[in-house]
């Protein structure tokens, strides 16, 4: 069951990084077009500043499902339920300072946008896109959560399929219309609203899970750690949107924008390959099966450097060519910087590289141990990227998440390696040496054998295809080398599931 479950989970989120791609490229393109790149910028920068508080989910959520593991493979349905109720109650508070925080954003925000917009515009913008978080964190946030650590990701993922498609048809016909962004965005809002609803009723009637007699809160010792860390991770992952806002101006936000969203749809392609996977390290770190640990780890972590370096790599080169066609006749600001682009796909690369253990520190429940370290990255970010953007402005707000990345990747594997996994730290070091071997060698041959020069979609894709496949052969005859049994316990598992599944 374990392994079903992983591969369903794994399977449902490629296909939903998949639709989310396509999607997700058409509205901002759309909106650019329609509003005018300062729109788009807008809504980019309130949505990041509205994430400064969506952080609760996988601050405190992880915390959660580290708790969960032992009942559900205890079948404790009360012990289940403890958990569920009180994390109810917590996300119910932070819905409410949500709101309170929804309100200080809509008199600061109107005054650092006052150049672009008027204050009803901004303030309808907030209140607007608020709503489906809102909704989330007093009705779905807890019943999301069950489903993870019931390893059953996936139908959260088909639920977000369903209203990724809804949304993005809906919203393509009401621009089209000529609808102004506000009715645009409240639409888009209902529809997401859909998402918590659907999991509570999903829950309660597939497990017959019901808070409502559970009267006994659980105390959850490690939840302020667990919050402190991911508030350090979302002001480190928000601090380059906050500063271009601040120091900038919202073009540039723009700008930023629509090369993260490239990065981000590659990083989330990587994620998806390994959805639900963190689950069953859980599952075997409560069952104290730790030699089943370290041998599936070493296993999943050389299947999933070869699939990051594989597409992070080919991303290196396709990126600014890509937006290149992506922004073609759009005259309002200048979207080709590709220092920008380099160096952020290596920030976000490093950010893949380090996941893994990330993941094995969340479902250990090691929360307190590492906490130091993410607040660390968010202050390295903040401080590098307020000194470099006066002068290198997007690329000095680029270079900030570069060296806050590499710092926390670093003390990642080092404490996990010797606390966790409990195997010599050098071995993850090789592993990213020769990953940083491959990458130069893709970079090496792209810039200097086969120049990318697509004009059109077509084009790039067959360009991409061309990039894809010689990356692909690269990094897997270099890893078939240096690695040679992981391979073959790749290959072996890979063939075993084929076998269960046929």
């Amino acid at each position: 069951m374990r392994k079903k479950n992983v591969i369903f989970n794994i399977c449902s989120s490629v296909l939903f990084q998949i639709i989310s791609i396509i999607c997700g490229f058409v509205l901002p393109r759309l909106i650019i077009e329609s509003y005018g790149s300062n729109v788009n910028g807008a809504i980019v920068s309130i949505t990041n500043f509205l994430k400064f508080i969506i952080l609760f989910e996988a601050g405190f959520g992880p915390v959660v499902k580290s708790l969960l593991y032992k009942p559900i493979a205890g079948k404790d349905k009360n012990g289940i339920e403890e958990i569920l109720k009180t994390s109810e109650k917590f996300f119910k508070k932070i819905g409410c300072i949500f709101i309170i925080y929804i309100a200080i954003l809509c008199v600061i925000l109107p005054f650092v946008m006052s150049g672009e917009f008027d204050s009803i515009f901004t303030i309808s913008l907030i209140l607007i896109i608020a709503i489906s978080t809102c909704i989330d964190y007093f009705l779905g946030m807890t019943y999301k959560l069950y489903l993870q650590a019931e390893q059953k990701t996936y139908i959260v993922t088909l639920i977000q399929i369903g209203t990724v498609i809804l949304n993005t048809i809906i919203c393509v016909v009401l621009i089209k219309l000529g609808a102004n962004i506000q009715i645009v965005k409240l639409v888009s809002a209902i529809i997401f609203v859909a998402r918590p609803i659907i999991q509570k009723i999903y829950v309660h009637r597939k497990y017959k899970i019901d808070l409502k007699h559970v009267t006994k809160d659980i105390p959850i010792k490690q939840k302020w750690d667990g919050l402190a860390q991911h508030i350090a991770f979302v002001i480190h992952s928000n601090t380059d949107i906050v500063i271009l806002t601040c120091f900038t101006n919202i073009i540039e936000v723009s700008v930023y924008s629509v090369y993260m969203l490239i990065i981000n749809s590659v990083k989330n392609i990587v994620q998806s390959t390994i959805n639900g996977v963190d689950s069953s390290f859980g599952d075997m770190i409560a069952k104290n099966e730790h030699e089943g640990l370290n041998k599936n780890f070493k296993i999943f972590e050389g299947y999933y450097y070869t699939i990051s370096t594989i597409l992070f790599g080919a991303t290196l080169v396709l990126i600014t060519p890509f937006v290149t066609i992506y922004t073609n006749g759009i005259t309002d600001a200048n979207y080709i910087r590709p220092v920008f682009s380099y160096v952020m796909v290596i920030a976000v690369f490093i950010w893949a590289i380090r996941q893994p253990y990330n993941d094995l520190v969340k479902v250990s429940g090691h929360f307190k141990q590492t906490k130091i370290g993410a607040i660390v990255e968010a202050l390295i970010n903040i401080i590098v990227s307020i000194s470099l953007v006066w002068k290198f402005g997007i690329e000095g707000v680029a270079v900030g998440t570069l060296v806050a990345m590499i710092v926390r990747t670093i003390e990642l594997i080092c404490y996990t390696s010797k606390n966790i996994l409990k195997r010599k730290i050098i071995y993850s070091f090789i592993r990213i040496g020769i990953i940083t071997i491959e990458i130069c060698l893709i970079i090496a041959i792209f810039n200097l054998l086969y120049i990318i020069n697509a004009t059109n979609y077509l084009e790039w894709i067959i360009q991409g295809a061309i990039v894809t496949i010689i990356s692909s052969l690269i990094v897997i005859i270099i890893n078939c080398i240096v690695y040679r049994e992981n391979v073959k316990e790749v290959f072996i598992l890979f063939k075993n599931n084929l076998k269960i599944n046929g």
